[in-house]
């Protein structure tokens, strides 16, 4: 029996035929084949960048250049696919349902914003793959930052001068950007610091340091918002 390249063996499964034990084989699905691909180019890309080959990818997958063609013609279609499965799937909208409720105050929008992102978003994958994009060609960080700049950033400049009670709906500051961009940086940094050079933050036997971390970073931040603007 001749067996294709997409055929994968089933374990503990056997068949008798003329006194003799023959393991069944069976063919990959189409739809586990991607699933394959798509993960294996995730671990590959956070591994080696955005620029590696995708001859290594496929001898790590143990397939041929041929198969992973058929599944994505192009680099830039795998890369799109490894983004929303990276980026996109993981992006919450209940973030904006919370940003926008008004039953609560900035301080727990915000706590309770960046906690789940933190764990949530800044993953191993998510974060080396967007450091390598970053240092090649912005494909994947240049998409990455418009959706928060679109999606979470207005509401979280709302937010701070809400704290600030600032009722103005005038376009943010660059004062007011740089600001929240620190905030968000340097939650990200703790991200940084574990995945690309395999630092711990401090304590990090406790479960709950980052968490406790990440309130000092928000309280510091609303408290200078408050001094800074004040206009």
């Amino acid at each position: 029996m001749r067996f294709t390249q997409d055929s994968v063996s089933a374990p503990n499964k056997a068949i008798q035929i003329a006194g003799n034990a023959t393991p069944v084989r069976r063919r990959m699905s189409t739809a586990d084949r991607r699933r394959q691909i798509i993960d294996g180019a995730i671990q590959f890309f956070a591994k080696h960048g955005l620029d590696g080959q995708l001859r290594n990818l496929t001898k790590e997958l143990g397939i041929t250049h041929a198969l992973l063609y058929h599944y994505f013609p192009t680099k830039d279609a795998l890369i799109k696919q490894v983004y929303e499965e990276v980026f996109e799937s993981r992006w919450k909208p209940e973030w904006e349902t919370l940003l926008d409720n008004n039953k609560l105050s900035p301080e727990e929008k915000l706590n309770a914003f960046y906690i789940d992102y933190s764990g949530t978003v800044l993953t191993h994958d998510l974060v080396r793959i967007l450091i390598f994009s970053g240092l090649s060609d912005h494909t994947i960080s240049d998409r990455f930052f418009e959706m928060l700049r679109s999606r979470l950033i207005p509401r979280l400049i709302r937010e701070t001068r809400k704290y600030c009670q600032r009722s103005t709906r005038a376009k943010p500051s660059h004062r007011e950007l740089e600001h929240l961009m620190g905030l968000h940086g340097g939650i990200f940094y703790i991200a940084i610091r574990r995945w690309i050079y395999g630092q711990a933050i401090y304590d990090a036997s406790s479960p709950n340091t980052e968490q406790e971390v990440i309130r000092d970073r928000v309280d510091s931040y609303l408290l200078a918002a408050k001094t800074l603007f004040t206009n």
